[in-house]
């Protein structure tokens, strides 16, 4: 199995890159979010991969981080969730994001993702509810009742504030923090 590569990049078009090491070309696809943070062209990389043998292909995928590799694994254990689609999360989504929305279990910022439907959506939040922690993945918010930090990023959505701004603003919450002191405490903190 293909673990790591450490190589010089030769090509980088999204979203395969081909990285030589010692004479040999590996040609890998790696998210948008490893992709953007990939040296120039003729410089040395260091890429962890996931190798995959199927009957008709032999498929190196490559991630910048192992965090994003394990995630990319325990995508790649939902049903319906192939390595194109984990792909595809792992590009839409940041995996603190990610992580996000499988703890508060919003199915909305799933389907933001291409390629990622309702059925989807509901199939990832329920089957990756408790294996981000065993995966040593964790959400950075604080761990406060799924119900109010949930009331509280719809409201600032239907506010207008974008998901990303509602979703700092409500990490800066406390744990006993009810749905209205909860808006006003982020809508002091949206407002600076």
């Amino acid at each position: 199995m293909i673990g790591r590569l450490n190589g010089i990049l030769l090509e980088k078009t999204p979203p395969l890159v081909l990285i030589d090491c010692n004479g040999v070309g590996y040609e890998c696809e790696v998210p948008m979010s490893t992709f953007y943070n990939l040296p120039s062209i003729g410089e040395k990389v260091v890429i962890l991969t996931h190798f995959v043998v199927r009957e008709d292909a032999q498929l190196l995928y490559g991630f910048g981080s192992d965090q994003e590799r394990a995630t990319f694994r325990q995508l790649l254990k939902v049903n319906g969730i192939g390595a194109k689609s984990a792909l595809s999360i792992l590009s839409g989504l940041s995996i603190d994001d990610l992580v996000q929305a499988v703890a508060m279990q919003d199915s909305a910022m799933l389907t933001r993702v291409p390629g990622v439907g309702k059925k989807t959506a509901e199939r990832l939040l329920l089957e990756l509810k408790d294996k981000f922690t065993v995966a040593g993945l964790t959400a950075s918010s604080s761990s406060q009742p799924k119900s109010a930090s949930s009331d509280v990023l719809n409201a600032l959505i239907s506010l207008g504030y974008n998901e990303r701004e509602a979703l700092a603003a409500v990490k800066l919450l406390s744990a006993d923090t009810t749905v209205s002191e909860g808006i006003k405490q982020a809508l002091k903190s949206l407002s600076k």
